[in-house]
């Protein structure tokens, strides 16, 4: 699917959806929730949730105290819907309404966040160069989560088709720039009572001189 193509895509899905029926909707996003407690973020951390939308997550970690807080969406009408939601609340978070694959970050994030957006990359062009991205974009040491439907999950979401991936791909993947902290799965159950399978795998940035070289 073309940009152009992805972006008229989620307008119209968030134009003529309410957050509560759309599939991935989480009134509180617990597994996200508990890599972030566990790996200790300090309040200053510079966080970025890629694909946020309008989800709840920047709800739960401004409810939390942390202060340096990005959503990225391709959607104008998700981060409308979610700075409505949240008043006067929406001042303190930083909004980049773009397709990931036009993101050129200006700043290194400690955590980065993505909860169903990686998985829409099909072309393996598309997967590289979210990979370098984040290889850019996060801070020496920082922390990433990544969850995508498994090898057991949807092979589509949204009408669109997606890329599943098992514990090992997602590692082997991403092992150019990050060390994998653990991976699990996980069920998440949708609005519509239908059960989706995740995998979520958490990595640590590496700390090296050689890995500035892009191969």
């Amino acid at each position: 699917m073309e940009a152009h193509d992805r972006k008229s895509h989620w307008e119209n899905i968030y134009q003529n959806k309410p957050l509560e029926m759309v599939s991935w909707y989480q009134p509180t996003p617990e597994t996200s929730l508990k890599l972030i407690h566990q790996f200790n973020l300090p309040k200053s951390a510079k966080i970025i949730d890629i694909g946020g939308g309008d989800s709840l997550l920047v709800d739960h970690l401004l409810e939390l105290g942390y202060e340096d807080i990005t959503v990225l969406d391709i959607s104008h009408t998700s981060i409308e819907r979610a700075k409505a939601r949240l008043g006067s609340k929406a001042d303190k978070v930083q909004w980049i309404i773009t397709d990931i694959l036009d993101f050129r970050p200006t700043e290194q994030y400690d955590f980065w966040h993505d909860r169903a957006a990686f998985h829409f990359l099909t072309e393996e062009n598309d997967v590289d160069h979210y990979i370098e991205t984040t290889g850019n974009a996060i801070s020496r040491n920082g922390m990433m989560v990544i969850g995508t439907f498994s090898k057991l999950g949807p092979k589509k979401c949204s009408g669109i088709n997606i890329k599943q991936y098992s514990e090992q791909t997602m590692t082997d993947r991403f092992k150019k720039y990050f060390e994998a902290i653990e991976c699990f799965s996980v069920d998440h159950k949708t609005p519509f009572e239908t059960i989706q399978n995740f995998v979520f795998c958490s990595f640590k940035r590496r700390n090296t001189i050689s890995d500035n070289a892009k191969s």
